[in-house]
């Protein structure tokens, strides 16, 4: 570890979040176009940057959620200063932020014994798979938009899938620009939703949440529907579900990559048989 005695580390602006999106869309994560407003709507102090005489350095994210949770993502340090021990120090400071919480992330398979060594334990891997948008599908008659139904109800819905409240988060995320956000009801109550945004390369669909198999067919077709034919289309599936698994290859998508889901602190009870797309790998 080098001394630096400049090297600072504070909170992020919005501004400085945009930028961080442009980092991680260089180090090929493919964020979405509009994912900083979200991020940042999320823990608007949730965002640690490091500077050496007011230049961004390094990064990561430590989004709080509740009182019980957090996430940590966005782990970037600039190449030139990478092996420089400064990626430590702004690790360190956002766990500290974060203490006391159960903490997530979702890692690369290569940086597994580093976080190991942090107490992070690996839960599951969740796959990158990537197909191609457009086709045609039936209109289903219990898809709405999700901007027909109450808010209220999206949230109670989406909250057995995340270990605390992300209401902020959700309320952005289902608006942002360049976006088709659905839910499909059955017997009069929401029975699963999804989101498909447009990203630096294609578009990605996440959250994808349902109660069968059936129903995230019917939204993913849906989704999948709404973009231009032949787009690139993405989705990140955990592995354990089967029938993501067998739904990636009814499409006759491919594998492009992979992280590991690790927790340091109780592991979060989540009904992973009903995710059949995460959120993000920045932020759960």
């Amino acid at each position: 570890m080098i001394d630096l005695p400049d090297y600072t580390i504070r909170a992020m602006t919005l501004r400085e979040v945009d930028m961080v999106i442009d980092w991680a869309a260089k180090e090929g994560w493919n964020p979405g176009m509009h994912d900083a407003a979200c991020f940042h709507a999320a823990d608007p102090e949730g965002f640690l940057v490091g500077l050496i005489r007011n230049e961004p350095v390094a990064v990561i994210s430590v989004v709080k959620y509740g009182a019980s949770f957090g996430f940590l993502g966005l782990y970037i340090v600039r190449p030139e200063y990478r092996g420089t021990g400064l990626g430590l120090r702004i690790w360190n400071a956002g766990l500290e932020r974060l203490e006391g919480r159960t903490v997530g992330l979702d890692g690369v398979v290569a940086q597994q014994e580093n976080y190991t060594r942090s107490g992070f334990t690996l839960a599951w891997r969740n796959i990158r798979y990537m197909g191609t948008g457009g086709g045609v599908t039936q209109e289903h008659k219990g898809i709405k938009t999700l901007a027909e139904l109450p808010f209220s109800t999206l949230v109670a819905y989406d909250r057995p899938f995340f270990p605390d409240d992300r209401k902020a988060f959700l309320k952005c995320w289902i608006n942002q620009s360049e976006s088709t956000a659905l839910g499909i009801i059955e017997n009069n109550r929401l029975a699963g939703y999804g989101v498909i945004r447009s990203c630096r390369s294609g578009y990605k669909i996440g959250p994808l949440f349902a109660d069968r198999a059936d129903l995230a067919e019917e939204l993913f077709c849906a989704l999948k529907a709404s973009i231009p034919d032949g787009s690139p289309l993405f989705l990140d599936i955990p592995e354990p579900n089967l029938e993501a698994l067998e739904l990636v290859k009814r499409h006759n998508m491919t594998l492009v990559f992979e992280t590991a889901r690790m927790y340091r602190g109780k592991r979060p009870e989540m009904p992973i048989s009903n995710i059949y797309g995460i959120t993000t790998f920045e932020l759960g």
